[in-house]
């Protein structure tokens, strides 16, 4: 038996979005293995999260959404580290599914570090000095100490090796996935809207989407757009026939994309993007940008465009509109080829491979 340690004391739920959706959904399919002991240190604040595998709570460490928050859980995991590792001595391998790897491991234990992309090299005007600086010590950083670093899709795999000068043979590709069973797909009519599930960070281009819908109405004045996700009061005044719903229930969500006339992606930069297959998985079209890893996830599944072109965002949406039920049909097998029993076999392999 492989004892697994899952270090998860920055984990604030239901402000990490996909990386949340991935660290609960490994918690489920570990729970599977029989090979593998996993269990998930969790911080006070996360009580609960884990499915499926033994949980142990930090009492001490609280986290909270912004860099700060961060640092203060990272500086209690500091100064409770000792106690902590006597903990986690069991364990011959730590897994840190939130990248930061706090508190380290013990000499004799493998240390894996999960970096789901490096957009902070790329898009580096989207962040702030101490965001930069954090994310510079704690991931980069990490990322050269790890035995092993877990990754979610080709393109970001590329990206570390090009601008963090890893290995490629140290970074191994786990792709995220959908449990189509929890999506139930609409093959009939749909309402007129088009639907965006993103926070509203810099990088998912609200502003963009916003004016190429502008252009989208000149042809279909009938259809409205539709934003989901936390921090959409950072876009300010929107048009009347855009409706701001914030953050929804995941049956609420799952509702949306059923209806939904086109899913509209315009994300500048993704390290997966697991909107396009939830959407896919329900029947609804997508529209999705052509940047990151976005065109690896989507295949030939979606209307593909330039997220820094709304002329170009707005010919996407209208072009999947027209071509919807081909691309019901063209998604529904695309979301076949991602499901989370891949992504759990990557990881069982990279444990057996550094333990």
């Amino acid at each position: 038996m492989l004892d697994v340690a899952l270090s998860m004391l920055t984990l604030v739920p239901g402000g990490m979005g996909g990386s949340e959706t991935y660290a609960r959904e490994l918690t489920r399919q570990l729970a599977t293995v029989d090979e593998v002991s996993a269990t998930a240190w969790v911080p006070s604040t996360a009580r609960g999260f884990s499915e499926g595998i033994a949980e142990r709570v930090i009492a001490q460490v609280h986290g909270g959404p912004t860099t700060l928050d961060r640092l203060r859980a990272l500086t209690t995991a500091t100064v409770f580290a000792r106690s902590i590792r006597r903990e986690l001595a069991s364990a011959r391998v730590v897994h840190y599914p939130f990248t930061v790897g706090a508190p380290k491991p013990s000499k004799d234990q493998a240390f894996v570090q999960t970096l789901l992309d490096v957009q902070h090299l790329d898009l580096p005007q989207l962040f702030s000095r101490p965001e930069l600086a954090y994310r510079r010590h704690y991931y980069e950083g990490a990322a050269r100490r790890a035995d092993a670093v877990i990754t979610i899709s080709e393109f970001a795999k590329t990206r570390m090796v090009e601008l963090l000068g890893l290995d490629p043979a140290k970074i191994h590709v786990a792709h995220l996935a959908v449990d189509t069973r929890q999506f139930t797909p609409n093959l009939g009519p749909r309402e007129g809207f088009v639907l965006y599930p993103a926070r509203g960070w810099q990088h998912k281009n609200h502003a963009r989407l916003v004016e190429a819908m502008r252009l989208v109405r000149a042809e279909r004045p009938d259809i409205r757009l539709v934003l989901t996700g936390g921090a959409l009061d950072q876009l300010g005044e929107l048009p009347d026939w855009v409706e701001r719903r914030g953050l929804v229930s995941t049956d609420e969500l799952k509702n949306l994309y059923r209806s939904a006339a086109v899913l509209a992606f315009p994300s500048l930069y993704e390290g997966f993007g697991l909107p396009p297959l939830e959407a896919m998985a329900s029947g609804c079209p997508v529209a999705a940008s052509n940047a990151g890893s976005i065109p690896e996830v989507c295949g030939d599944a979606a209307v593909l465009f330039d997220p820094e072109d709304p002329e170009a965002i707005a010919a996407g949406i209208l072009d999947a509109l027209v071509r919807a039920p081909e691309l019901t049909r063209r998604g529904l097998d695309q979301v076949q080829d991602f499901t989370w029993e891949k992504c759990r076999d990557v990881h069982v392999d990279v444990y057996r491979r550094v333990a």
